[in-house]
């Protein structure tokens, strides 16, 4: 599997609150927000957000042995060439439809089994997740609201191995893969008081990959009714195999974040 995600630092979670009097944040798939309500009920968000997140696990070309990778966010952010994440959400009474997108280029270092076939491999990987879900809010009240969702999430990875010293020293190879997911799961939150809140979600599935999950968990502050703070933890895995081309790994790290409303 390859290297991913981010930079310096912010998933910002937060859903849309039901309640007449405690408007929440936007969704966990939309931090910092921007918030466009219509006369018609619809109410719009949209966000970029980063993630402080570390990667391990294992990725393979076809004809190449199982390389593996395990950095901290530290390492990646070294070697991140770009990042880029946006969200958004459309929601109608208990309806919404909502997006997430993470595009990330990196560099990562990584070995062989027992360090045998080669002393050092260097790993460079480009990584599209998009995903686009809908949800229906089965529990709601004045402090807050639990949806059930359903979604795809379209994956495309290019990882380029070169390995260096040993036996496989000098080989150097470019292999991509695309992908689609199918993820159910539920998200919501819960107001403790009128500024304090929990909001998260857990989303699983497969499909092209055999395993595909999404989990996070979230506390926030609502300073005013347009800026809150969150801060969390995010984790999340694919394990892909098909024709040779591996991508086994976890990404997981604080979430941090400022929610804007507008």
């Amino acid at each position: 599997m390859t290297a991913f995600i981010l930079r310096a630092a912010v998933l910002c979670a937060g859903l849309v609150a039901t309640s007449p009097g405690w408007a929440a944040d936007p969704t966990p798939l939309t931090p910092d927000a921007k918030v466009v309500e219509s006369p018609s009920g619809w109410t719009f968000t949209v966000a970029p957000y980063f993630w402080m997140a570390g990667i391990s696990g294992d990725i393979a070309q076809f004809g190449l042995p199982e390389v593996h990778i395990d950095s901290d966010f530290g390492d990646i952010l070294e070697n991140l060439d770009f990042a880029f994440m946006a969200a958004g959400e459309a929601r109608y009474d208990r309806y919404s439809i909502f997006g997430d997108i993470i595009y990330t280029k990196l560099g990562a270092d990584g070995n062989t089994p027992h360090g045998i076939l080669a002393d050092s491999v260097d790993v460079t990987s480009k990584t599209f997740a998009g995903l686009l879900g809908v949800g229906y809010s089965v529990l709601e009240d004045q402090s807050g609201h639990l949806d059930v969702v359903g979604g795809i999430r379209v994956w495309s990875v290019d990882t380029n191995i070169s390995f260096n010293g040993g036996v496989l020293g000098g080989i150097e190879q470019d292999d991509s893969a695309t992908w689609v997911d199918g993820l159910v799961g539920v998200r919501g939150n819960y107001f403790f008081t009128p500024e304090i809140y929990l909001t998260g979600w857990g989303l699983v599935g497969a499909g092209g990959a055999d395993l595909d999950w999404d989990v996070a968990l979230a506390v926030g502050y609502k300073f005013t009714d347009t800026i809150s703070a969150v801060a969390g933890y995010r984790a999340l895995g694919v394990d892909y195999d098909n024709d040779g081309f591996v991508f086994d790994v976890v990404q997981q790290g604080p979430i941090l974040g400022v929610v804007i409303h507008f």
